[in-house]
């Protein structure tokens, strides 16, 4: 049984009316009896469609200011309506109470005016109350009445009532009624997070989102809910995978260490930085990013805090990368980079990140704040008697940002603002020191006057002892341990600099 409905009558009351003059014409063209109120009155109105005022139907103006202008047993008795049930069927009849078949609403823009630095009162005001409650009335009731809950959803409509001459299964109203509670409760969710600063309570939601190719593996399905098209605009390629959104969420926390820095150059892998560089120029940002570990890059993301420029896409043209992200672009060098078919191309929007990370754990899930803490020179504290020089203080910070953004545990080893090599997600920071001793030494990179950053403290002097050993002239860390002074005493008798954060930045 399909449950067909013609539909006899419609509400309409929206706040966004662009695409709802089709819709209210088609109505008229159906025959379908009209009532709205406000703004959408007389909308309806200058279109030169007759529309019967709610105040008619409730006789009851708009009062206190347009708050309440709906919110009557004669619209909601019309809405909420059993039609198969006799004793609902004999009061419609005794209350003059007319059937409302379709319900079309578009609710007040709380989050935009929440977003927009708005004060609380112009924000409280945008708080709808009786589109809210007129949504869940005709959702509720989607046996009899078809609900369009957004603007977002009026070409659906308007194509489903042009394609049936204005009549409606029950399989469609039950999917606008989803689509209907799915923007109620996203609704309410960002009213509730707007009000909320004591309750330990966590409520997130999105009202739409993206299926994935597949998940982190073939055989995991996954979906991506957020607005991505907000941050970037994909200029060319294929579309991006799980593990691709991964790996750009990394690049771009990565690189907003840099946003305002001399060109730099990142390329990542599996979340970590495999290359980085800060040179004059970009294309030597590149190079030396490359340098870093060409084995490592090749099926990375790629990032840079300014232009690329076409030097530098011929240079990268030529290494085989999944996505290249970029605040912009010059002509010729998104020609060659585009020369690649499935290769992604993003510009990078400027848009704020959220201040809260989540994930899921166990049987629930962990919310905690965003690291926004970059280590800066002027609240290090010098443990050793020796000073490092201002070379060398420059890359200990420039080692320390990419330290932060590294699985620990990690060591992070650079000279001359060049990503040296690293040791990544290890068991313990010996393991971490040696992996990147080792792997700068493959690729022929001298560690004679080079620093040492570590996200956490050394609980051992072992760490510094090899780091002495291999050259390193300068180390970084918070500190805190309750062996500090062993690895300082060393440092001390071998003239090696120490300087201690206070900050952990662990990764997990």
């Amino acid at each position: 049984m399909n449950g067909l409905k013609l539909a006899k009558s419609a509400l309409i009351s929206v706040f966004n009316k662009d695409g709802l003059a089709p819709i209210v014409k088609k109505l008229d063209t159906l025959g379908i009896r009209i009532f709205s109120t406000g703004g959408t009155e007389q909308f309806i109105k200058d279109l030169g469609i007759e529309v019967t005022p709610v105040e008619d139907l409730t006789s009851y103006p708009s009062i206190l200011g347009g708050r309440v202008k709906t919110l009557h047993p004669k619209v909601f008795g019309g809405i909420l309506n059993r039609q198969d049930n006799p004793g609902d069927v004999a009061e419609m009849k005794e209350f003059e109470i007319p059937q409302i078949d379709i319900v079309i609403v578009d609710l007040y823009p709380f989050e935009q005016t929440v977003a927009s630095g708005a004060s609380e009162e112009d924000i409280i005001e945008k708080i709808d109350i009786g589109g809210i409650s007129l949504i869940r009335a005709a959702a509720k009731n989607f046996k009899d009445v078809i609900c369009v809950s957004s603007v977002d959803d009026y070409s659906d409509f308007l194509e489903l009532i042009s394609k049936n001459e204005g009549e409606t299964s029950i399989d469609d109203r039950k999917r606008f009624a989803a689509k209907s509670f799915n923007v109620s409760s996203n609704y309410d969710t960002a009213i509730f997070n707007f009000f909320n600063t004591e309750e330990k309570v966590f409520k997130q939601s999105f009202t739409t989102g993206k299926e994935l190719r597949y998940g982190e593996n073939p055989h995991q399905r996954g979906t991506f809910y957020g607005d991505f098209e907000a941050m970037f605009d994909q200029l060319h390629g294929k579309e991006l995978s799980y593990n691709n959104l991964l790996d750009v969420d990394a690049a771009v926390n990565l690189m907003n260490e840099f946003k305002n820095d001399a060109p730099t150059f990142a390329i990542l892998k599996h979340n970590n930085a495999c290359g980085l560089a800060q040179r004059e120029n970009l294309v030597d940002a590149y190079k030396d990013a490359l340098a870093g570990d060409p084995v490592s890059a090749f099926g990375g993301v790629l990032i840079s805090n300014v232009e690329i420029d076409t030097a530098t896409a011929e240079e990268i043209h030529s290494l085989f990368c999944e996505v290249v992200i970029a605040p912009s672009y010059s002509e010729k060098a998104l020609e060659i980079l585009s020369g690649k078919k499935n290769r992604i191309i993003l510009v990078q929007k400027e848009v704020e990140l959220p201040n809260q990370l989540v994930r899921t754990c166990l049987n629930g899930v962990l919310v905690q704040d965003r690291d926004n803490k970059t280590d800066n020179k002027e609240e290090l504290t010098r443990a050793t008697h020796n000073k490092p020089s201002s070379e060398e203080l420059n890359d200990l910070i420039f080692a320390s940002k990419i330290c932060k953004h590294t699985k620990s545990n990690t060591i992070v080893l650079v000279k001359n603002k060049q990503l040296l090599a690293s040791g990544t997600g290890q068991t313990s920071r010996v393991d971490a020191l040696t992996h990147s001793i080792e792997k700068a030494t493959a690729f022929n990179f001298d560690l004679s006057g080079s620093v040492m950053a570590s996200d956490a403290f050394f609980p051992f002097p072992d760490c510094v002892e090899i780091a002495g050993t291999a050259g390193i002239t300068a180390v970084i860390q918070p500190g805190g341990s309750i062996k500090d002074q062993l690895s300082i005493d060393y440092c001390n008798n071998n003239n090696i600099a120490m300087v201690m954060t206070g900050t952990r930045h662990f990764k997990h």
